[in-house]
Parts: structure tokens; C-alpha cells; sequence
């Protein structure tokens, strides 16, 4: 798995997120939420990434964007790490719902928390 954040890898089926949310299961490391959700294995990719983030907490579409693009970078710099002997597919969404801004260093480690939360939640 190489450390990029391809377009293969974009969740943006509406059909698959509308299952995600009804179906899905959570695991969260505050201010993250993770809502995770088995699909079938694809050729191309074995994750499907989505982010958000709220617009009743962040009304500037500037301050929403700054934070998913730091969502995105905290994913594509960990998932090599924690998902590179991954067996199953599985569809993300991240979401961030704190109510306030943050750095990204504080989203890098709680990054990580989450996909650890993940993998132990997941295990056998």
C-alpha cells in the first residue's frame, strides 16, 4: 500500500454511504469519530475514505475545508502503518465533531488513536 490518497480510494458512492451510516459501526477518539463498514473486496482498492465535517459547528466554508484537508493528510500519513496487511475491505467515513478548530498535529495523533481503536474493535 503506498502512502498516497488516490481517487480509487474516495468514498463517493451515495448508495455505499447511506449503508455505511445505517449499517456501519463506530469507534471514536474525540474530537474523531470513525463509522467503518465491511464491503466486498474491490480490485482496485481495500479502502473506501470519505471525511466531514459539520457545518453547524464550522459556518465558513474555509474553516471546513481546512479541516478535511487535515483529515485527509492525518489518513494518508497512517494508513500505511495500520492497514498495510489489511485481509478485508472496508468502507470509512471520518468525522470531526468537535465543535472547535485544531492543529494538525492534534488530528495526526488522534489519527492514530482512532485506526488503533479500529484494529482492536476488529481483531479476531
Amino acid at each position: 500500500m503506498k502512502n498516497r490518497f488516490n481517487k480509487t480510494e474516495k468514498l463517493k458512492s451515495k448508495t455505499l454511504i447511506a449503508s455505511l451510516f445505517s449499517e456501519g459501526q463506530s469507534v471514536s477518539a474525540y474530537p474523531l469519530r470513525l463509522v467503518y463498514l465491511k464491503i466486498p473486496l474491490s480490485e482496485r482498492s481495500q479502502l473506501k475514505v470519505g471525511v466531514s465535517v459539520p457545518k453547524r459547528h464550522f459556518k465558513k466554508a474555509v474553516d471546513r475545508n481546512h479541516i478535511k484537508r487535515l483529515l485527509r493528510e492525518g489518513y494518508r500519513l497512517n494508513k500505511v502503518a495500520y492497514f498495510n496487511n489489511i485481509e478485508t475491505s472496508y468502507a470509512f467515513m471520518i468525522l470531526y465533531i468537535g465543535k472547535k478548530g485544531t492543529t494538525f498535529d492534534e488530528i495526526h495523533t488522534k489519527t492514530q488513536r482512532l485506526f488503533e481503536a479500529f484494529l482492536k474493535k476488529t481483531a479476531p
